[in-house]
């Protein structure tokens, strides 16, 4: 039997490394293959043997769930480097590293680089590209050939997630000057009488292609999955047949592919093991690739869908799975557009906390930490998401916050730089120094490449203390796992009441001098007047809002206890 080593996902085997069969559903050989491929992809930037593109879409493949097929792994490495044999090239992966620590550093930035490519990847489809995150693709991969000292390592870890920042930038640059900013949308989730296509990964220039070539055909065009956020953008809202939003998150997908009866459209990762059900209605194109599927190549820059929209109209109509309707567009641009009714909110106390709670989704029965967590927070807390960990609290009831959603979902997963733009723009607003000192707090959740990515980004931005779970990375030694907490303060998840607690967000009434001045001035009109006579004359600065009664006392050298005295008489108590 053939055997293998990965742990670039969540949900490897017992949160060590899948050795026999990936836990995603890859043979051994796919995954030799793959790592294959990735080393081709190392000497092919070592002596140019292979344009840009081909690299950046070698690296894309290889992420989880994007592609299960051997024979177009097998091409991908044929293309880009033929020096050594594919098992010579096998034989070099990261196991012929015996320095654990090293090789965790290796395979944290390598995992980086992944997600890096896929959001190059979908901003080179729109025409934008930018040289020096190509070159650094290069260099980077080069690097990775030989061992360096740890603290070459660190510097290149930050180095990565400073790229990371600026790929989002181009692809929201991308996406924005192709599409449109988004604006607050309500999706439908539920289907009509007319035969259907459902589009799901991330891709939404193929989205674009397939709306354009179905016009007057009869058929209704779904999302799934990350494709829901397509909803949003201005560019998409001409298309009549744009129906609505049908399942969820990419684990679901068997039975819900199951159910919609028409065909599937997989445009980016992730795709699952395919059943027999809907074997004949799915197909493939981009980076994805299983065997025995039919695949949608680009001819000239253009995709031909013509087979399936023929399909579609001889397919019954979707199965309704849901009722009702979600909320999204709260990328960058919307948020800004809200940021005074925000920041009053936040004034007045109506908003004491922000909880990001991006990242991505998965079959673990342990997500559902995420679920509870969210319907566990006070109703004063706003929760920004963005990539298909929403699905886990999307479609909640949680109510709104003086006409805010209280949750506010971003978009796909490389729309963290909405949230990462947001936090900016709260910093400037509330005369802050630092981004840490908002109250926002971090609780991502992981599971393939990309959420590597943004989580280096959110580093490299100086972000400290993210929750981030369900599971630490397998692939993160003892060492680096412990810098990662001395360095930046980052933690798994535990129980929800304990990371509750430890976030500070626990719903028992505080005491006056835990209590944020936001807060205090909320309890009754003459507060001010109060706060004032015990010496506290600059209540209209942004900044003191977030301060506690306790901190600012200590700042102003007041004696808390005395003001917290004042206050009691005040209310009589």
């Amino acid at each position: 039997m053939e055997e293998m080593f990965c742990f670039q996902c969540q949900e490897t085997m017992n949160q060590t490394a899948c050795t026999v069969q990936g836990m995603c559903g890859k043979s051994a050989a796919c995954a030799n293959l793959q790592d294959a491929l990735i080393r081709a992809s190392q000497y092919a930037a070592l002596y140019d043997t292979a344009s840009d593109e081909q690299l950046m879409n070698n690296l894309f493949m290889t992420i989880t769930n994007a592609n299960f097929s051997t024979a177009d792994i097998r091409r991908a490495i044929e293309k880009t480097y033929t020096g050594k044999s594919v098992e010579e090239l096998t034989r070099e992966g990261c196991l012929k590293n015996q320095k654990e620590t090293v090789r965790s550093l290796q395979e944290l930035i390598l995992y980086g680089l992944k997600g890096l490519c896929a959001y190059l990847s979908h901003a080179a489809v729109l025409g934008f590209r930018k040289a020096e995150l190509s070159s650094f693709v290069r260099s980077t991969l080069v690097y990775l050939l030989e061992d360096h000292e740890q603290k070459e390592y660190l510097a290149l870890l930050d180095k990565t997630g400073e790229m990371g920042v600026q790929a989002m930038a181009l692809l929201d640059e991308a996406n924005t000057a192709t599409y449109g900013q988004p604006e607050i949308t309500t999706v439908s989730l539920e289907t009509g009488s007319r035969p259907g296509i459902l589009v799901s990964g991330h891709d939404l220039h193929d989205l674009k292609e397939l709306l354009e070539q179905s016009r007057s055909q009869g058929i209704d065009i779904y999302t799934h999955g990350e494709m829901l956020p397509a909803h949003a953008y201005p560019e998409f809202k001409k298309y009549e047949h744009f129906k609505g939003n049908y399942g969820n998150a990419w684990w679901k997908q068997n039975e819900e592919f199951e159910a919609f009866n028409g065909p599937i459209l997989m445009t980016t990762n992730c795709i699952i093991p395919v059943r027999d059900s809907y074997r004949q209605r799915i197909f493939t194109t981009g980076v994805v690739g299983y065997d025995g599927l039919e695949h949608i190549e680009a001819v000239n820059g253009r995709k031909d869908f013509r087979c399936i929209i023929e399909l579609a109209k001889h397919c019954p109509a979707p199965q309704q799975l849901e009722t009702g309707s979600v909320i999204g567009g709260f990328a960058h641009a919307q948020v800004m557009a809200l940021q005074d009714q925000i920041v009053e909110a936040v004034k007045n106390g109506d908003i004491r906390q922000f909880i990001v709670m991006a990242g991505c989704d998965g079959r673990h029965s342990t997500r559902s930490y995420y679920t509870d967590f969210a319907r566990a927070l006070p109703k004063d807390t706003v929760i920004l998401t963005a990539g298909c960990a929403k699905y886990r609290y999307l479609k909640l009831d949680l109510g709104m916050i003086n006409g805010i959603p209280r949750v506010l979902d971003a978009g796909q997963c490389n729309d963290s730089y909405s949230l990462v733009l947001i936090a900016e723009a709260l910093k400037e607003a509330f005369g802050l120094q630092d981004i840490n000192e908002l109250p926002i707090l971090y609780n991502i959740a992981w599971y393939e490449q990309k959420a590597v990515i943004v989580l280096l980004a959110l580093l490299h931005l100086g972000v400290k203390n993210i929750h981030l779970g369900p599971t630490l990375p397998a692939f993160l030694s003892p060492e680096v796992v412990q810098w990662l907490k001395e360095s930046y303060g980052i933690r798994t998840i535990q129980e929800v009441e304990k990371d509750m607690e430890n976030f500070g967000i626990t719903k028992r009434e505080p005491s006056y001098g835990d209590m944020t001045m936001a807060e205090l001035l909320k309890l009754d009109e003459g507060m001010e007047d109060v706060l004032y006579e015990a010496g506290f004359h600059c209540l209209g600065c942004p900044s003191s809002q977030f301060e506690s009664l306790r901190d600012a006392c200590e700042l102003h050298a007041l004696n808390v206890d005395e003001v917290c005295a004042a206050i009691r008489e005040y209310r009589h108590e």
